[in-house]
C-alpha cells in the first residue's frame, strides 16, 4: 500500500530537522567552522570537570585508557628517559600514543589528549633517532636557517613515532656557564638567540601572511606545537644555580631574556613553559605580574601556558609542603596546563575545591581551557586525533643524519691552529704512517651525545643508540695505508716510543642534566688534564674539547698545537673529522665568552671586568683542503 504523501513529506522533515540539529550539536567538530565558535561551542557543553581535566598533564608511567577516560585528562608526557620500552620501535611509540588517546576519544566529548615529549636536540628519548648538536654548537654556526631546518627534521622524526607536542626549543640565554642547563642555551648573546627562534617555525610551519600576532600556529600533521622555555630568567641565576634566584632590574630582565619570547610569539609558538627560577625572589610559577600581565596581556600571546615537572609543587619550600597553596598561587599566576606529573587526583581535587568554594574564579579556569582547546583545534588534533605508520622511516633517516653531519661541521670553533699563523696543524693530513687518537671521549658515543640522550642524564658507551663516535670518524676519513691507533690514557713513555705523525686527544665533560650540571669549577674530569700533557708533550697535538660549556682550559693551552671546542656534537661525529682532515673549513665562532678562570664569572661579552682567554665570537677559519 503506497504511504501517503504527506506523512513522506513529514518524515523527510523529520530527518532533515535531526540532521540539523546533530549539525549543530557537533559544531566543534566541524572544521570548517571558525577556530573561535569551535571553542565556544565545546566549551558550553564541558562540566567543571571535564575542564579540569584539561589542565591536567600526567606522565605516562601514571597512565591509561581507563585514566584518559575517567578523569578527562588533556595530556600526557614522556619525562626524560620515559619510554614504553627500551630500544622502542617507533610502532611501539605509536600504538602506545593511540592506546592513551583512543581512551580520551572515548569519553563523552571526545576531546583527544595531547601528548608532548622533550626533543631538545632531536628525538632525544628515542632509540635510533638523529641526535643533534645541543643548542650551544648550534649557536656557534649563526645560522638561523640551518637550525630552521632541524626543527624541521626533529618535528618529521617526532611525528614518525605518533607524538604532536615537542617542549623545545629553550630560549634561555646563559649568562654564566656554571649553569648545568648551559648547552641548551644558544648564546650569552640574546641577538643569537633571538636569531635561532627560527627553528619555532621549523618545529611548527610558517605562519600564514594574514595571521594575528600571537595566535599560535601549527601547520599540520608533518608539523609539531613547540614550547618557548623556561618563562623568564632561568639563564641568568646567581652563580648560574640552577631554579634559583635571578637578581636584576626589570629593564635587564626585558632585554636580555625577553626578546627570544618577543620572537617565539611573532612566529606563532603554540606553547611556553614557565620556569623553575625566581626574578627578584619571586619564583616565577607564582608570578602574576610576569605570567599574566606581561605574557597574556601585554604581549598577547594566545597559545597555553605550561609548568615544569612538578613546577607549583616547587613554589613552597620544600616543594609540597601546601600544595593547595600551590595549587592556588600557580593557576592565579596563569598557568593554563600543569605538568602534575603523578599525583593528579590530588590536583584535581584541590583545584575543583577551590573552584567550587570561590577561591579560584571560574573565569580563570576558563581562560585555560580555552588556550588548551585552541592549540588542539588549531594543530588539527580533533580532525587527526590517531597516529599512523606512515612516517616511521623518518626516524634516524639517513637525510636527517646528513643534515645533522653538516651541523656538527657548522658548529666546531677553531680556538688555536699551531704557534703562529704561517705553521698550522689544521687541517691534517690524511696519509700519514701511524697517527694516535687518545682521550675518554673519542669513541664514547654518549658522552659526546651529553644529557637529555636516551635517558635524562645521558649515558657512557656506544650501546645506547645508533650513531658514528669520533675514533670511528677518523677511521672512515684517513688515508687507508694509515695507521691509527687508539689508546684512551696513555703515558708519555708510550707516546714517545712509538713515532706517530700526530696525534688527535678528544676529552670532555661527563654527560649531565640540569642541577646535576651545575659546577664551580669547570674543570675536565680526570683523566682528561693529564692525557693532554702526556700526549701533547711528546708529538704534535689537536686537542679536541667535548664539553656543554666552556671549560678550564688555560692551562694547557701553551702545550696544545691546536684546540677545537666540539661542543655536544651528537651522533653524526663524522662532521668532526670532516673538518679536521679539511673536507670542509671551520666557520663556527664562539657563542659564549671563553674565560681564563672562574672567579672571573660571570663574566659576557660589554662587561667592565672583560678580560677572556678567547673572547665571545672568536673562531679561527680554515680553508678546505686539496685532496691530501
Amino acid at each position: 500500500m503506497a504511504g501517503s504523501p504527506i506523512s513522506l513529506m513529514g518524515l523527510l522533515l523529520l530527518c532533515f530537522w535531526a540532521a540539523f540539529i546533530e549539525a549543530e550539536f557537533m559544531k566543534y567538530k566541524d572544521p570548517k567552522q571558525p577556530v573561535n565558535v569551535r571553542i565556544k561551542d565545546l566549551m558550553g557543553r564541558m562540566t567543571l570537570e571535564e575542564k579540569i581535566g584539561q589542565m591536567v598533564q600526567i606522565d605516562r608511567s601514571v597512565a591509561s585508557a581507563e585514566v584518559m577516560k575517567k578523569y578527562f585528562i588533556g595530556s600526557i608526557l614522556s619525562g626524560g628517559g620515559s619510554v614504553p620500552a627500551k630500544e622502542a620501535s617507533a610502532e611501539t611509540w605509536i600504538n602506545m600514543v593511540n592506546e592513551y588517546q583512543k581512551g580520551s576519544l572515548s569519553t563523552r566529548l571526545g576531546i583527544p589528549m595531547i601528548y608532548g615529549i622533550d626533543a631538545v636536540h632531536g628525538h632525544n628519548n628515542v632509540y635510533k633517532a638523529t641526535i643533534f648538536p645541543h643548542n650551544v654548537g648550534l649557536g656557534a654556526t649563526r645560522d638561523p636557517e640551518l637550525v630552521k631546518r632541524i626543527g624541521a627534521a626533529t618535528a618529521l622524526e617526532v611525528r614518525a613515532t605518533g607524538i604532536p607536542y615537542v617542549f623545545a626549543p629553550c630560549i634561555a640565554v646563559c649568562r654564566d656557564p656554571r649553569w648545568g642547563r648551559c648547552y641548551e642555551s644558544y648564546s650569552e648573546d640574546p641577538k643569537i638567540v633571538q636569531a635561532m627562534t627560527e627553528i619555532v617555525p621549523g618545529l611548527q610551519g610558517d605562519i600564514p601572511t594574514n595571521s594575528h600576532k600571537g595566535v599560535p600556529f601549527v601547520a599540520g600533521k608533518y608539523k609539531v606545537a613547540a614550547c618557548a622555555k623556561h618563562y623568564v630568567g632561568d639563564g641568568g641565576t646567581t652563580n648560574g644555580i640552577n631554579e634559583n634566584n635571578t637578581v636584576i632590574d626589570r629593564h635587564e630582565l626585558l632585554s636580555i631574556h625577553m626578546p627570544g619570547y618577543y620572537n617565539s610569539i611573532i612566529k606563532g609558538v603554540a606553547t611556553i613553559m614557565v620556569s623553575y627560577s625566581s626574578w627578584n625572589g619571586i619564583k616565577m610559577h607564582a608570578n602574576y605580574d610576569l605570567v599574566t600581565g606581561f605574557l597574556k596581556n601585554t604581549l598577547r600571546f594566545r597559545g597555553f601556558v605550561i609548568s615544569d615537572w612538578q613546577g607549583i609543587d616547587r613554589i613552597t619550600s620544600p616543594p609540597h609542603a601546601n600544595y593547595s597553596y600551590s595549587i592556588q598561587t600557580g593557576i592565579h599566576a596563569g598557568i593554563d596546563m600543569v605538568m602534575i606529573p603523578y599525583n593528579y587526583t590530588e590536583f584535581i581535587d584541590g583545584l575543583t575545591y577551590q573552584v567550587k568554594n570561590k577561591i579560584i574564579p571560574m573565569s580563570r579556569i576558563d581562560d585555560a581551557v580555552k588556550r588548551i582547546l585552541r592549540v588542539k583545534f588549531v594543530m588539527g588534533l580533533f580532525e587527526n586525533p590517531l597516529a599512523d605508520f606512515s612516517l616511521v622511516h623518518q626516524l634516524g633517516s639517513q637525510e636527517h643524519r646528513e643534515l645533522a653531519r653538516e651541523a656538527v661541521r657548522r658548529s666546531l670553533v677553531l680556538l688555536k691552529n699551531g704557534e703562529s699563523a704561517d705553521m698550522p696543524l689544521l687541517p691534517l693530513p690524511k696519509k700519514a704512517s701511524k697517527i694516535l687518537v687518545a682521550g675518554s671521549h673519542a669513541d664514547n658515543l654518549g658522552y659526546q651525545c651529553g644529557g637529555w640522550t636516551i635517558e635524562w642524564q645521558g649515558l657512557s658507551g656506544n650501546n645506547l643508540t645508533s650513531g658514528t663516535t669520533i675514533l670511528k670518524a677518523i677511521e672512515n676519513t684517513v688515508d687507508p695505508k694509515t695507521e691509527v691507533v687508539y689508546k684512551e690514557q696513555p703515558d708519555a713513555d708510550y707516546v714517545k716510543s712509538n713515532k706517530f705523525s700526530y696525534a688527535i686527544v678528544v676529552v670532555g665533560e661527563l654527560p649531565y642534566a640540569e642541577t646535576f650540571g651545575d659546577s664551580l669549577n669547570l674543570t675536565i674530569p680526570d683523566p682528561g688534564p693529564s692525557t693532554i700533557m702526556n700526549v701533547c708533550g711528546a708529538v704534535k697535538c689537536v686537542v679536541v674539547v667535548i664539553s656543554g660549556r666552556p671549560v678550564v682550559i688555560q692551562p694547557y693551552v701553551s702545550s696544545i698545537d691546536a684546540l677545537v671546542a666540539a661542543w655536544l656534537p651528537g651522533t653524526e661525529g663524522q662532521g668532526v673529522a670532516d673538518v679536521l682532515f679539511g673536507d670542509y673549513g671551520f666557520t663556527g665562532k664562539l657563542p659564549r665568552t671563553w674565560f681564563k678562570t672562574v672567579d672571573q664569572l660571570p663574566m659576557n661579552v660589554g662587561d667592565s671586568h672583560y678580560d677572556p682567554l678567547f673572547p665571545f665570537g672568536f673562531g679561527l677559519t680554515t680553508n678546505p683542503a686539496k685532496a691530501n
